[in-house]
């Protein structure tokens, strides 16, 4: 069964930092990009970054560039989401989402999605 599993989230004081963690099984993640999504109560479902299949080049959104950033292990299955100085405005829930080949700019285009873990900023 392919799963994306996400982890790492919790409570931070706003500056702070928090690493995310997203781990794929039942797959191989060469062929997929991988976008980080978050939504917080109220809002729409928000593209954080995407990483292309190789994790050569990163998309990010204007909102977390410099602060935010993305990586990826293909030969581990793993990909992660660097998240440095913190405002509340980033409390959210963050999903990981896998998609065939390349990076799309919408939701519903990914394939495969994670549990989503919780990020609260708050002092």
């Amino acid at each position: 069964q392919l799963q994306l599993v996400e982890s790492g989230g919790g409570l931070v004081q706003p500056g702070g930092s928090l690493r995310l963690s997203c781990a794929a099984s039942g797959f191989t993640l060469d062929y997929y990009a991988i976008g980080w999504f978050r939504q917080a109560p109220g809002k729409e479902c928000e593209g954080v970054l995407c990483i292309d299949t190789s994790g050569g080049r990163t998309n990010y959104a204007d909102s977390v560039k410099g602060r935010f950033t993305g990586s990826r292990d293909n030969a581990k299955k793993k990909v992660y989401l660097q998240m440095n100085s913190l405002v509340p405005e980033d409390t959210a829930v963050y999903y990981c989402a896998a998609a065939e080949d390349e990076c799309f700019g919408y939701p519903q285009e990914y394939d495969y999605w994670g549990q989503g873990t919780q990020v609260t900023v708050s002092s």
